[in-house]
């Protein structure tokens, strides 16, 4: 029998109050590999009802217990039982190979451990007012409510677990929706939880089908108990979710699309920038907010970067990364994800780009890798990210014309800067609009403790970060005797 994926409202497993569901298939096999209950719109209630009851008193628990609980979680996830269901379903669910699907879970552990120890910053100050003599202030980071977070599909556990457990610590409550690919890898965040200790109701698990997500969605953001919505995925949906909010004024934590640059200067280690490069464009086959999606390096060392790449890239193998290991790049989530790929490819020679590996076709939702130069902005492929084994290639004369390239995009999530000169990189690197800049290391990496962030634009704003999912509160004591200017 197929796995089903129940909802999870206030402490149960439940199915759909309609009995509804949608199936899940595997994007490259196309076989069926689960189905899981599609949430109604009573159901989406109960579980922010859910949510707003649990927060009454999940607000003022203690901030140890708290920590506890997630370094319970941290204990519970390094066990054989979690890596297993976690790594089985996300390559069941996503088609990923078993290197993306075990890092989905290996850094979980790390990432539970990490939030942990922030705890502190909620402890809040005491200082004196600084304009009544004698006032004392207390300044608190105080949750805000319920928090609806929506996480996607292409890292589905770990993506998860950044949804919700900065709400969670904070005092926030949570209704966590998943993506119809993915929805078993990301409910055992929901399982983690309860066997580590957290109350009913502190947080609720949905799935929604694809017909019935953008109306549901909107209710939820539209309840009076949300406070507050985080998600992650494109840019397209992101400026829905985000339009949805605002008819509310409802701030959001928008983690949205990148087409993260590499540049690499003339006195770069050309090999080492060309395996970190091709890592960071073709890792879980181009499916990653910080890809590689551009390489801007000085003409001097452009063609041995470029046959460098090619000499890399044009031996890996294609196809099913399930069950044949000797292949390194998947399907695509979706044949239509391909579809655009190549569509993106085909208007980039029209405009005179020129494809030195690839064949600019598809197979099904299998797309091989394609290098591509003479890519500029302006072009589809430079401007727009696509989400696939795909890297644009630009030549620079200089530094200063170099970083123009790498500012030339609406993205600002990732970067990555090759040079010998540190400390010269570290001068350009601040010159570079980005979230992340990364020297001599590839686009593809992030500190949990800070997490990713957008600086606006197609890559979205806010950060999954204390200070995103916590108010400052003010408590000012007045002394007794306070003069009061006369109103005559």
């Amino acid at each position: 029998m197929l796995p089903f994926t129940q909802l999870y409202i206030n402490g149960k497993f439940v199915p759909s109050s309609t009995g509804k569901a949608f199936e899940v298939y595997n994007p490259h096999s196309g076989l069926h590999v689960g189905t899981a209950a599609s949430a109604s719109s009573v159901d989406c209630a109960s579980a922010i009802e859910a949510a707003a009851e649990a927060f009454k008193t999940w607000e003022n628990s203690k901030l140890n217990d708290r920590r506890d609980i997630l370094l319970r979680a941290a204990e519970l996830v390094a066990l054989d039982k979690y890596r297993i269901k976690i790594v089985e379903s996300t390559q069941q669910e996503t088609a990923a190979a078993p290197y993306w699907a075990n890092l989905n879970w290996a850094g979980a552990r790390n990432f539970l451990r990490t939030h942990a120890g922030t705890v502190d910053r909620l402890r809040g100050e005491i200082y004196p007012s600084s304009t009544i003599p004698g006032a004392q202030v207390i300044a608190q980071r105080r949750a805000q409510g319920v928090v609806f977070g929506i996480s996607p599909w292409n890292a589905p556990f770990v993506l998860s677990l950044r949804a919700i457990v900065v709400p969670i610590l904070c005092g926030n409550t949570v209704v966590l929706k998943s993506s119809e690919v993915s929805p078993r890898s990301q409910s055992v965040v929901a399982e983690l939880f309860e066997e580590a200790g957290l109350p009913p109701g502190v947080l609720n698990f949905i799935n929604i089908s694809r017909e019935n997500a953008p109306a549901l969605t909107a209710e939820i953001i539209a309840h009076p108990a949300v406070r507050t919505i985080n998600f992650t995925g494109s840019d397209r949906v992101g400026k829905i979710i985000a339009a949805e909010a605002a008819k509310y004024l409802k701030p959001c934590i928008l983690e949205l699309g990148g087409k993260a640059p590499a540049i690499v200067l003339e006195d770069a280690d050309i090999s080492e920038a060309a395996r970190a490069i091709a890592y960071g464009a073709l890792a879980h086959s181009g499916q990653i907010c910080m890809s590689t999606e551009r390489v801007i390096v000085q003409s001097a060392v452009a063609d041995r970067l470029l046959n460098e790449i090619k000499s890399i890239v044009q031996d890996l193998r294609a196809g099913d990364v399930e069950n044949d290991s000797s292949v390194s790049v998947g399907a695509l989530f979706t044949e239509s994800s391909a579809e655009n790929i190549v569509g993106i490819l085909k208007d980039a020679v029209e405009d005179g780009a020129t494809v030195f590996l690839g064949d600019v076709s598809k197979q099904s939702s299998l797309v091989i890798p394609h290098l591509v130069k003479n890519v500029k902005p302006g072009m589809r492929l430079w401007d727009r990210e696509t989400f696939g084994p795909v890297v644009v290639f630009a030549i620079a004369e200089t530094v200063q014309e170099a970083i123009e390239l790498a500012n030339a995009s609406e993205y600002s999530l990732s970067a990555s800067l090759w040079t010998s000169n540190v400390f010269e990189g570290q001068r350009i690197a601040r010159l570079i609009r980005s979230g992340y800049t990364n020297i001599n290391g590839p686009t593809i990496h992030s500190e949990a403790i800070d997490g990713l962030v957008g600086l606006g634009g197609a890559s979205g704003y806010g950060r999954f970060h204390i200070e995103n999912f916590t108010d400052k509160r003010l408590i000012i004591t007045h002394p007794p005797g306070r003069k009061y200017p006369s109103f005559k």
